[in-house]
């Protein structure tokens, strides 16, 4: 396999060429991977990616939020890994924009605080009062959890579900089963697809994306 290589696709989000940079790597504990970036040129979107080439079976990670030491435990989310938190009704899903990210439970709680905190402006502006209730009570939910698991009122439960195996909780506290074909049948990817013995794409995630905001 080549280990830097460049390809065509369009933009997400403005529909422009753009070009996507591969270049091959190996580290500790994942083995080889690919990195692939992207940047285009007439609306500046941005993509960054860290794709694990080895085999992985479709994985679903499970770690319960209930000690300061699980807050700390290191999480990879791959753009592939959907994010569940049943506790308070939340699911994060790959889109023809997600970016993967390592970061710790703490970090992926407050990512989700951010998108809270954000419906909470956008319906304070509409005059949504009921929602803004409920998405206060959610934030006081993750702050109690943050501020001290053990005392929470209520306690969470962080899932990562990923149909391409490249997401991963890692804590001895944390469980991991393969997906089973029921969820498989429901999980998106949301990425690129690589076919690494052709070095080709086979299936891009933006070949179905229009510009934001255009109804076709």
């Amino acid at each position: 396999m080549i280990d830097d290589f460049e390809t065509q696709s369009s933009c997400p989000l403005c529909q422009a060429d753009m070009a996507i940079k591969w270049q091959k790597d190996t580290i500790p504990y994942f083995g080889d991977i690919m990195y692939t970036t992207a940047q285009c040129d007439q609306c500046s979107f941005k993509f960054a990616d860290t794709i694990i080439l080895s085999g992985k079976d479709p994985v679903c990670c499970t770690l319960p939020v209930r000690t300061e030491a699980d807050l700390d435990a290191r999480v990879i989310r791959s753009t592939s890994g959907t994010i569940i938190v049943e506790e308070i009704g939340v699911m994060v899903e790959p889109g023809p924009i997600s970016e993967s990210y390592i970061t710790n439970v703490e970090g992926v709680l407050q990512r989700i605080r951010g998108v809270i905190e954000s419906t909470v402006r956008w319906s304070e502006m509409d005059n949504d009062f009921e929602k803004v209730d409920i998405a206060l009570d959610l934030l006081n939910k993750i702050d109690a959890v943050i501020d001290n698991p053990e005392t929470a009122p209520v306690s969470l439960t962080l899932q990562i579900k990923d149909p391409l195996g490249n997401s991963a909780i890692i804590s001895a506290n944390a469980e991991s089963r393969k997906l089973t074909e029921d969820e498989l049948e429901t999980l998106k990817t949301g990425m690129i697809i690589l076919d690494a013995e052709k070095d080709e794409i086979i299936y891009d995630i933006s070949d179905e994306a229009g510009p934001i905001g255009k109804n076709d």
